[in-house]
């Protein structure tokens, strides 16, 4: 059912944690399911420099968010804001219609956190 992708993201997530000196710190949750992101970024000069994430949820929700981290690391704000649900769910291998819940879960992660850098 999975994607060896995502069960690479799964087994050993990427980015797990906290930062202490965070610009922006977001958290969302999807509603139906009670998937839960919490998202923290390190920003500087129009670029994140970290990113790290706690999510409570289904093995795809960790393992997207962990993609996520990924794509946001070393981002402009500019590329960050084009980091779509499409885009992690295509970054993982493809995520069927039952979990891709977890993608859109990480696109509301970025547009919450997008709001928070905004001078």
């Amino acid at each position: 059912m999975y994607s060896e992708i995502v069960l690479e993201h799964f087994r050993q997530p990427h980015n797990v944690g906290t930062l202490p000196e965070a610009t922006a710190t977001v958290e969302v949750t999807n509603p139906v399911c009670g998937d839960i992101l919490r998202l923290c970024v390190q920003a500087e000069g129009g670029r994140i420099l970290a990113a790290r994430f706690k999510t409570q949820g289904c093995v795809t929700s960790i393992a997207a968010s962990s993609m996520l981290t990924d794509l946001l690391t070393g981002a402009t704000v500019l590329e960050a804001s084009k980091i779509t649900a499409e885009r992690v769910a295509e970054s993982l291998g493809g995520l069927p219609t039952a979990t891709y819940h977890a993608a859109q879960l990480c696109a509301d992660g970025v547009a919450a956190l997008l709001r928070e850098l905004k001078p």
